[in-house]
């Protein structure tokens, strides 16, 4: 799971798709590449058919 493994090795990957990020939208996006950084927690989201959804939080400790 890409929540967990940013988490443990602090390593962001970057958003798929995104070519040519919009500067007025004023987001820190990761576009390109992974970036290494601090990743004190991660939110992992899970939407499944018939309304079954999930959220974990994972921290380092």
């Amino acid at each position: 799971m890409r929540a967990v493994r940013a988490v443990y090795e602090g390593v962001v990957p970057a958003t798929r798709n995104l070519d040519s990020p919009d500067p007025a939208v004023g987001l820190d996006v990761v576009a390109g590449g992974p970036r290494r950084m601090p990743v004190p927690a991660a939110l992992a989201n899970a939407f499944g058919f018939g309304g079954h959804n999930a959220a974990v939080l994972f921290t380092s400790v």
